[in-house]
């Protein structure tokens, strides 16, 4: 299949005329057959990279995500762009998976998104058989590696899919990883060879700058001030999101708070207000910005230290998706390495702490020794964590390795509404009794959303609160009797987390946390952590140098924008301009070679009256302007650095 039937698919559902850089190159390898690994940026757009080949094949394309919020938002964009597309994730009912499969089996579908978790069920890998799979693909595929910064252990299901689908090309997608992890996906994923296409991550429009400062309010502030347009603001905590947005708003900046404890409706009316520019600066936790499409935020400010390079630089890529000029800054306090580094015992708490919290589960759950598996409990982790006197942060981290140690499953709370579907035919309720508050419940919600005959509808008990005229409680309760007489099937919004009890109670210090599980996850954790602490800290090597070195790019040059590259020398020269010139003096002076004053000035000279001209040494293009009163400049510098030194009016490297 040539490129130009991928250009009219692009054309015709998205209005681009052309793909951006390794899309296409994406593209045209997992069409070809070739299990792929795609390596794109944040804001890069890879999901294209697999919906414009499924679009031009036979069958369906199967989607593995674990956010379930962004499989939302795709299935809803694909929709509205009159392409069938679906769903399934562990939020649904059975019989709604089930009729979503049907679905997909006999409606022409082209994508199903599907959360990792569910490839393991006796349903899906049942179903999956009948299905015309196009292609696999696997976003957040970092996720599959135990050496990622986010390994998800239900990952591993996806390699036992591949075995059902012998012949079906996998498209694994990711946007940040190292080459250790990138060498690991492929190798988890089965690939029969190493195929990982990759652009450099170098946003040569994102300056990134830390900023040492004792008042970070008033840091915030100036940053603000001085850069206009739509900012956003990264913190740790869900209380200082709101106390910042408030102080914010004190000084006259528009502002407002985000984090994952709002109702689905209120983070929908703040992204909303914020993505059309009515919000100015959105203060949150790093629960929000995935799968936000919005181009033109000019300053990313982080308060607190990411835990890694990895979320760090996800994170800042959501500046300048426009190309234009934008700001990726990090206010930095000594004592920000010193809480940072805190996180290590709090994320990787002794084994016998671990041990000691999952005795406590099963006594909450009630659970007797070789009972147990395959249960499915809500979790309080705030009640918890009280009734056994532990550390709330610690139970966290503890119910996390006891998941990658495959002894239980831990779900986050799904985002999204609630559902009703009618459990019995429409001719059936004219067979059933109900008392009147019932009756007039089920008759509005009959009136009020279409559909619940054929297929699980998104509800708001709020809105039909108002229309019965009753509390939203009393709504819920209604609901809830609804269901249990089987009129209906009522999955309210999950507040909570799940815990899946996976295999049959042992005793807790029988548990083996191994090497691979503990300790060699701790220490990849610690180093992640040093190098986000050597970012902030050290000011000798290029911001953006720095990053690309840490993502494998050791090819990468200063890029002249952060602040690092910016700062000035004693000569009056920029750091940048004083590495480019350095880097070009030890090409001509490689091998032992001396050369005269005259020489090195002629072959690093390349303004002319004031215009810029081509040099070109070590197949690296000058970039700053370089009169000989300034080269002449930088090479005294260099001497008196001890970089180079004069022999008989010649100049070396020492």
């Amino acid at each position: 299949m040539d490129g130009s039937h991928f250009h009219d698919i692009l054309k015709r559902y998205w209005g681009y005329e052309d793909f951006r850089p390794l899309q296409l190159e994406i593209i045209e390898s997992i069409a070809s057959g070739r299990d792929t690994l795609g390596l794109m940026p944040t804001g890069g757009g890879k999901s294209l990279t697999f919906q414009v080949p499924a679009l031009a094949s036979d069958g369906i394309c199967l989607v593995v995500t674990p956010l379930v919020a962004l499989m939302k938002d795709q299935v809803s964009r694909l929709r509205q762009m009159g392409i069938k597309a679906a769903c399934i994730h562990s939020g649904m009912p059975q019989n709604e998976i089930v009729l979503t499969l049907d679905n997909c089996l006999y409606g022409n579908y082209k994508f199903l998104y599907v959360s990792p978790e569910r490839l393991s069920t006796q349903l899906f890998l049942e179903r999956i058989l009948s299905l015309q799979v196009s292609m696999l693909v696997v976003d957040e595929a970092h996720c599959i590696s135990q050496w990622g910064y986010d390994f998800r252990p239900s990952y591993l299901n996806i390699a036992d899919i591949r075995l059902l689908l012998p012949d079906v090309p996998v498209l694994a997608l990711t946007a940040t990883a190292t080459p250790e992890v990138v060498a690991d996906i492929q190798e988890r994923l089965r690939f029969p060879e190493p195929n990982a296409l990759s652009m450099s991550f170098e946003r040569q429009n994102l300056s990134y700058v830390v900023r040492n400062t004792d008042d970070k309010e008033k840091t915030l502030l100036s940053i603000l001030s001085s850069v206009p347009g739509t900012a956003l603001v990264y913190v740790r905590m869900r209380a200082t999101t709101k106390e910042i947005s408030d102080n914010l708003r004190k000084l006259g900046i528009s502002a407002d708070y985000y984090h994952a404890g709002l109702t689905e409706d209120v983070k929908n009316q703040k992204q909303q207000q914020w993505q059309e520019g009515k919000t100015r600066v959105i203060v949150s936790t790093n629960a929000f910005g995935m799968g936000i499409d919005k181009a033109d935020v000019r300053v990313v400010v982080h308060w607190d230290l990411p835990d890694s390079p990895e979320a760090y630089f996800q994170e800042a890529g959501r500046a300048g998706r426009d190309r234009k000029k934008a700001y990726a800054v990090l206010l930095y306090q000594k004592a920000d390495a010193v809480r940072l580094k805190k996180r290590i015992s709090d994320t990787f708490p002794e084994k016998k702490y671990i041990r000691k919290v999952y005795d406590c589960l099963c006594y909450y759950y009630e659970l007797e020794i070789g009972t147990g598996a395959g249960a499915v409990y809500p979790f309080d982790s705030i009640e918890f964590s009280r009734r056994f006197h532990l550390n709330e942060v610690q139970v966290f981290s503890a119910l996390k390795l006891l998941q990658q140690a495959g002894y239980i499953e831990y779900e986050e709370p799904s985002e999204g509404t609630s559902k009703v579907m009618m459990a019995i035919d429409r001719d059936e309720l004219y067979n059933i009794s109900l008392d009147e508050d019932d009756e007039e419940l089920l008759g509005i919600l009959l009136r009020s959303y279409t559909g619940l005959f054929a297929d699980a509808v998104h509800i708001e008990e709020e809105r039909l609160a108002e229309r019965v005229g009753k509390s939203r409680d009393e709504v819920y309760q209604g609901l809830l009797r609804l269901s249990r007489q089987g009129i209906i099937d009522y999955i309210p919004r999950k507040k909570s987390p799940l815990v899946k009890i996976v295999m049959d109670r042992v005793e807790g210090k029988d548990i083996p946390l191994t090497q691979v599980v503990y300790e060699d996850r701790r220490r990849r954790y610690e180093e992640r952590i040093q190098a986000m602490i050597e970012y902030a800290a050290d000011d000798s090597v290029c911001r953006s140098k720095r990053l690309m070195h840490y993502f494998g790019q050791q090819n990468a040059r200063n890029c002249g924008i952060c602040d690092v590259c910016l700062k000035k020398n004693e000569q009056g020269i920029r750091t940048w301009e004083t590495d480019e010139i350095t880097d070009a003096v030890k090409v001509l002076l490689s091998d032992g070679k001396s050369l005269p004053l005259e020489t090195l000035v002629d072959s690093l000279v390349n303004e002319e009256v004031g215009v810029q001209k081509p040099c070109t040494i070590g197949g690296n293009t000058l970039r700053g302007h370089y009169s000989a009163d300034k080269v002449i400049t930088i090479l005294r510098f260099l001497c008196s650095k001890g970089v180079l030194k004069q022999e008989n009016f010649r100049y070396l490297l020492v």
